[in-house]
């Protein structure tokens, strides 16, 4: 499976386990955005960003958000202005 350039990660996670797994297809498939939206946002983000820097690879890089206390329509908008001059779709993730 392929991810679209633009992921909303969707908290509380139903299996953290699948984190680090799904970081590492992200960076694979190119994804430039992951924005958390829940009660956990904050602290799955910080997660994801130690685990993008983890190996030290300056060429792993994904621009990560927390919207802890925002509706999804509001990450929705976020994410489609992100980087909007390339486009890009955007998919809804529950791991």
């Amino acid at each position: 499976m392929t991810y679209a350039a633009k992921i909303i990660l969707h908290t509380p996670l139903t299996d953290p386990s699948r984190l680090p797994a799904f970081v590492e297809d992200c960076l694979a498939d190119g994804v430039s955005l992951i924005a958390v939206v829940g009660k956990d946002a904050h602290a799955v983000e910080d997660k994801i960003d130690w685990l993008i820097i983890g190996d030290g690879d300056e060429d792993c890089f994904i621009v990560t958000s927390a919207h802890a206390d925002e509706t999804i329509e509001d990450v929705l908008v976020f994410a489609s202005a992100f980087n909007a001059e390339s486009g890009g779709e955007i998919e809804e993730v529950r791991i």
